[in-house]
């Protein structure tokens, strides 16, 4: 394999990885203030249906990319109600929202744009363009650095430069702020909280309004700067698999990004090579396009360390009086 062919793999690495990122932080957010969402995947089609539609008819992205984060957010706001207002099971509630998208995104897609619950094609300002960064182009021919800089760092879409910036920031926002400290405790002892008179209310919807705009800019990017358009069942699984990735990582934001780019990579190769010759062995096409997905099973089964979730997670909290 030469130096190109690793470059051209490491950019699709990066693509790839965005959305699992930002649903994977998203994730990150709500289960470290105690509520798990295996929603995932559903506030990600909504949003990027929501986001295609909207661009289609508008003709800008960005109007687009506020609507894929308002739906989002709607719908991380019912998971809310259903698992902190009314203390409902976390996971039912999950599964409830995943069924919702799935039908709602093909019925809306039906019945507005009449093309088999797929939405225009996306053109012009309707799409996310790649940005070009500065000297990019007159440090392209510089050996080595000048390929990684212009072809693997420059050339992405404003979503890939702002999934890249939400890892310092949550880790930052996690680890060295007053909400950051009252986030992870709520997820940790939420009786403790409430008894330094720190509301769990406010602090686990504060989570879930995150994951809703997170989920947003995962969705949206789909549709929008990866794809040009909606299609239906578009997220194929990746909302499980960033929560696959989240596990992997232990809840913690740079292991998450490392997590997210093993996931992307194992995606690019499956794209980019059908068969795989290893000289004794030909691995079938089938094999690698299952590989993210076996290592997701992996990961689910343990096999992986033991990784130990927020301790009141998945528990609806009462307060005692």
């Amino acid at each position: 394999m030469d130096f190109a062919t690793i470059i051209q793999l490491l950019d699709s690495t990066v693509r790839l990885a965005t959305p699992l990122l930002f649903a994977c932080l998203a994730g990150l957010y709500s289960e470290r203030s105690g509520v798990f969402d295996i929603g995932l995947e559903g506030k990600m089609l909504i949003a990027a249906f929501a986001s295609a539609s909207i661009a289609a008819v508008s003709g800008s992205v960005w109007v687009g990319l506020l609507a894929g984060i308002a739906a989002s957010v709607a719908f991380a706001g019912i998971h809310g109600l259903a698992s902190i207002t009314f203390r409902g099971n976390q996971l039912i509630s999950g599964v409830a929202i995943n069924f919702l998208a799935s039908g709602l995104t093909v019925l809306l897609g039906q019945k507005w744009f009449n093309l088999g619950g797929r939405t225009p094609s996306l053109e012009g300002a309707a799409r996310f363009e790649p940005i070009t960064l500065p000297f990019a182009t007159a440090l392209a021919d510089v050996p080595v650095l000048g390929p990684i800089y212009a072809e693997l760092i420059s050339g992405h879409s404003i979503l890939v430069y702002v999934a890249a910036a939400c890892v310092p920031t949550s880790a930052w926002l996690l680890y060295r702020t007053r909400f950051g400290l009252r986030l992870r405790a709520v997820g940790e002892n939420p009786a403790a909280v409430d008894t330094a008179g720190v509301s769990v209310v406010g602090i686990r919807f504060a989570a879930v309004a995150i994951t809703g705009v997170l989920c947003g800019l995962a969705g949206a990017y789909l549709a929008t700067a990866l794809s040009a358009g909606f299609g239906r069942e578009m997220t194929a699984g990746k909302g499980f698999i960033a929560l696959a990735a989240l596990i992997f990582a232990k809840w913690r934001p740079w292991y998450a990004l490392g997590a997210c780019l093993l996931f992307g990579l194992l995606e690019a190769i499956a794209i980019r090579y059908q068969n795989i010759d290893l000289g004794v062995l030909v691995i079938p096409v089938q094999f690698t396009q299952a590989l993210p997905y076996i290592l997701t099973v992996v990961i689910l089964a343990g096999f992986v360390g033991k990784a130990i979730p927020p301790r009141a997670g998945g528990q609806p909290y009462v307060k005692e009086r």
